[in-house]
């Protein structure tokens, strides 16, 4: 008896087998984006004290220092192959300049709207691909991009008494996180995600060294270094549990769990700032969370490769 039940409980073992797999990524990409969520709310409270490119450059160098030493052991040489250095460098110069913007941005807005706002990635990619790329695309995806960009209006409201022009500094993330999403679909293709990680790190971290005599300056206190270390730790981290999660669960299953980061991202502004954004703000949100949730989907769907959040 016991050796007619024995091939029936195999499959079952590798369904269980994979559920655990594909809960085990979906939990490591809230963990992810909750630790984003984390790091701009620090970011915004550091932006009060801190000069905007020593708090990059010490995000960056924080990130690849540990990268390096976590990593390299273990992977050895082979960790610092790339067939493409030229694309290597342009992609971690993209996401310098979507920090740069990302900290330009928190020093206006609340962290729930920035989130919101740059989290319509996906959706600006889709607009990238109609009209630099000039693939075709579905009226579904322009109502999408629609959807997405009416949100943005409202949570910007141009025109209104709360509007500034510093409040375009998120479309400024947006725009250069979509060219390092394309980037990132094309390399993945062939480079290992762990070396992706590393040379992000350092191409930031040197490029912002080259500015930072210029902006360097003692801090009014040690608060303010260990602020620094937690944003740095909180980038670090959550890179590694995307890429874990990534090899845990198909990235089309994933990736609309990356949208929980408005929700820890509204957490983290009213128990730090007191701030809840209001009504209209909330539509919007909901707004931008739902077609580019949809958006990001879609788009991993027909491309088979990650979106990464957009992030300080």
């Amino acid at each position: 008896m016991s050796s007619a039940t024995t091939p029936a409980a195999a499959p079952l073992d590798t369904r269980d087998r994979d559920s655990e797999r594909l809960l085990a990524g979906i939990g490591l990409v809230i963990l992810a984006v909750a630790c984003f969520a984390v790091l701009d709310t620090a970011t915004k409270v550091a932006v009060t004290a801190v000069p905007v490119m020593m708090g990059i450059w010490f995000r960056y160098a924080f990130q690849a220092v540990a990268t390096t030493v976590v990593l390299l052991p273990r992977q050895g040489t082979a960790l610092l192959r790339t067939a493409h250095p030229v694309y290597q460098v342009l992609r971690g110069a993209l996401l310098l300049s979507s920090s740069l913007f990302a900290f330009l941005s928190l020093q206006h807005m609340p962290v729930a709207e920035f989130t919101a706002i740059v989290l319509v990635t996906p959706l600006a990619i889709t607009f990238m691909a109609a009209t630099v790329l000039k693939e075709r695309v579905s009226p579904l995806r322009w109502s999408l991009v629609s959807g997405g960009f009416v949100g943005t209006l409202i949570i910007l409201r141009p025109g209104g008494e709360a509007f500034s022009w510093a409040m375009l500094f998120p479309l400024g993330l947006v725009a250069s996180n979509a060219w390092f999403q394309v980037l990132t679909s094309k390399l993945a293709q062939t480079e290992n995600p762990l070396t992706l990680h590393l040379y992000t790190g350092w191409v930031g971290t040197l490029i912002a060294s080259l500015a930072l005599p210029a902006f360097w300056q003692a801090l009014p206190s040690w608060h303010w270094w260990a602020l620094l270390c937690l944003m740095g730790a909180m980038g670090t981290v959550g890179h590694f549990m995307l890429i874990l999660a990534y090899q845990r669960a198909p990235a089309s299953t994933v990736t609309p769990y990356l949208y929980a980061q408005i929700g820890f991202a509204m957490l983290g502004g009213w128990l730090v700032f007191g701030h809840m954004p209001d009504l209209a703000s909330l539509l919007g949100i909901g707004l931008i969370a739902l077609c580019g949730a949809a958006g990001a989907w879609l788009t991993v769907r027909e491309r088979r490769v990650p979106i990464e959040p957009a992030e300080s």
